[in-house]
């Protein structure tokens, strides 16, 4: 729960930043865009992969109860069901009866690379989707849902189950479980230096030396770090 709350609080961006820092670029779900960008989307990757319509195959495993049904009748809450269609934008992967469904049972989101069917419909959910396209063709025009729960390709990114996916107005994120404490900490502080960095930009200052933070501001900006923490406590006490 406090990692929830700390990736909530945290933008894609400096999230981003902070992975491109330790010289990780496989990690952005690339060509998705939110339904909902107002939403902060933050969960554990739940993963469904779609493969190519192979006509006689798809009796098999594309009618009644298939992958694409289970994984949404089994999604959790706090889970991100993530669907790999190959970034395939001509042929709708989901859709708003089964985008309700995953809501029901406290799915914290769905991405997609492939597109997204009743788009308006599933808009109005209160729910973060991410889809590559919008297309009115149910899936059975391109793929077949094939497997559940295993390593997927979504928008470029290797996507485990278990990876932990953070998005908002930018995009989606995948970041590493065991890298949450040391990627939480450094982007707060990337995000409080930032804070500064605003002000002092807004007030009429240069970006030389300033952006990022140079060693000619830094006595500055503790000092005014040292005044936030202060006034932070303050109004935990006046709370209290």
């Amino acid at each position: 729960a406090p990692q929830r709350a700390a990736l909530e609080s945290l933008s894609v961006a400096t999230l981003a930043s902070q992975l491109r820092k330790r010289g990780y670029d496989g990690f952005f779900v690339d060509g998705v865009r939110p339904t909902r960008p107002e939403l902060k989307l933050v969960g554990v990757a739940r993963t469904l992969r779609f493969l190519p319509l192979r006509e006689d195959l798809a009796p098999e495993r594309g009618g009644g109860m298939n992958a694409q049904k289970r994984a949404v009748e089994s999604v959790r809450p706090g889970e991100v069901l993530v669907v790999d269609a190959r970034r395939e934008a001509d042929a709708g992967t989901l859709g708003d009866i089964l985008a309700l469904r995953a809501l029901r049972r406290g799915a914290a989101g769905i991405v997609t690379d492939g597109g997204l069917r009743d788009s308006a419909a599933v808009a109005a959910l209160d729910i973060p989707v991410y889809r590559g396209s919008v297309h009115p063709a149910v899936l059975g025009r391109r793929h077949i849902p094939w497997d559940t729960d295993t390593p997927i390709a979504c928008g470029n990114a290797l996507v485990r189950p278990g990876d932990v996916l953070v998005g908002d107005a930018d995009g989606v994120v995948v970041l590493p479980p065991r890298l949450l404490p040391e990627l939480i900490a450094d982007a707060r502080e990337q995000e409080l230096q930032e804070e500064f960095i605003t002000e002092r930009v807004a007030a009429g200052a240069g970006v030389e030396g300033l952006y990022p933070l140079g060693p000619d501001w830094h006595a500055e900006y503790e000092r005014w770090r040292a005044r936030r923490r202060r006034s932070g406590e303050r109004s935990k006490e006046a709370a209290q």
